[in-house]
């Protein structure tokens, strides 16, 4: 009877919401790996900045202004509280996660002040969204998603570009030996400023599109961001590591991935709730899914050592 239950066009039919929904997380994806892999820096901030993209896009449509253009202030609202991290971190020298949650937990206010209650709505019926879940299901949805691709790929062209440039050489080497930046004359506080503003400005500009994809900004809409960040980009590695290392082009490859990666995420999270498990557990089978990913690489290397020890 269960089995019975399960309809497979169900879960067809919600892929394209699932796959629109994993490109545009996996912009906010993207500023995870900046912080997380490039930086090498636990950043919370996420949580925070996520909603406070979504409820400067949504409150400046609201106002009148284009959509299109809203999403460049989520992005520099994004980017505020990445500065706001960065500089509890390097100016008062608290530690970074600690400062990443001090700016997470104060965005709250701030989020319920910009918004002036917890949530906001915004009618793709009123207003020319730049993305909507009507999009998806409606008329003309091939066009949306070629929209979304050429969108995702010109972004990850402009960040390969930014990391091959002087300055973001600098962060990628403050990131890897922060020590041996300084001596080489790199200044790390700005470095470390400035990557986390760049992350979390791509994470406040994935809270704008996202905003208007579900027709609205929440207070809580960025809660468990960084999990399914993390997700995207340990998926990703898991996946593609192979595939990207020893290339000419790795480092594009691997942000290509990275969109990949949240894609797979939210299919697999359509399967869970397509298997009918309880909604009320997402966030837990979403913790499960990262821990096993994260898992797979130290259990194939210590399955492969203990197998050449043996031979």
């Amino acid at each position: 009877m269960y089995l019975a239950a399960l309809d497979p066009m169900s879960l067809v039919r919600a892929l394209p919401g699932n796959v629109a929904q994993g490109i545009i997380w996996g912009i906010m994806a993207l500023g995870v790996y900046i912080t997380f892999r490039i930086l090498d820096f636990a950043d919370l901030t996420v949580d925070g900045s996520l909603a406070t993209g979504g409820a400067v896009a949504v409150m400046l449509i609201r106002g009148g202004m284009n959509p299109a253009l809203a999403l460049l202030f989520a992005f520099l609202a994004g980017m505020a509280a990445g500065f706001v991290t960065g500089i509890l971190h390097t100016f008062f020298g608290i530690p970074g996660i600690l400062s990443s949650i001090l700016t997470q937990i104060g965005l709250y206010s701030v989020n319920l002040g910009i918004m002036g209650k917890s949530n906001q709505a915004v009618n793709v019926m009123q207003y020319k969204l730049v993305a909507s879940l009507r999009y998806v299901t409606g008329e003309g949805s091939e066009l949306f998603f070629v929209k979304l691709i050429v969108a995702a790929l010109i972004l990850i062209a402009i960040i390969y570009w930014f990391f091959g440039t002087e300055l973001g050489a600098s962060i990628r080497a403050t990131g890897c030996n922060p020590q041996m930046a300084s001596a080489q004359g790199i200044n790390t506080g700005f470095t470390k400023v400035l990557a986390l503003m760049i992350s979390n400005g791509l994470v406040g500009l994935s809270g704008g599109i996202y905003a208007q994809y579900q027709g609205a900004a929440d207070v809580n809409m960025g809660r468990g961001a960084i999990v399914i960040g993390l997700a995207a980009v340990i998926i990703s590695e898991v996946i593609f590591a192979k595939f990207c290392a020893g290339r000419k082009a790795a480092f594009a490859f691997t942000l290509g991935a990275i969109f990949i990666g949240a894609i797979i995420y939210y299919i697999v999270i359509a399967l869970v709730l397509w298997l009918k498990m309880p909604s009320d557990y997402m966030k837990l089978f979403s913790a499960v899914v990262v821990a096993c990913f994260l898992a797979v690489p130290y259990m194939k290397g210590k399955y492969f050592t203990k197998k050449r020890r043996t031979a």
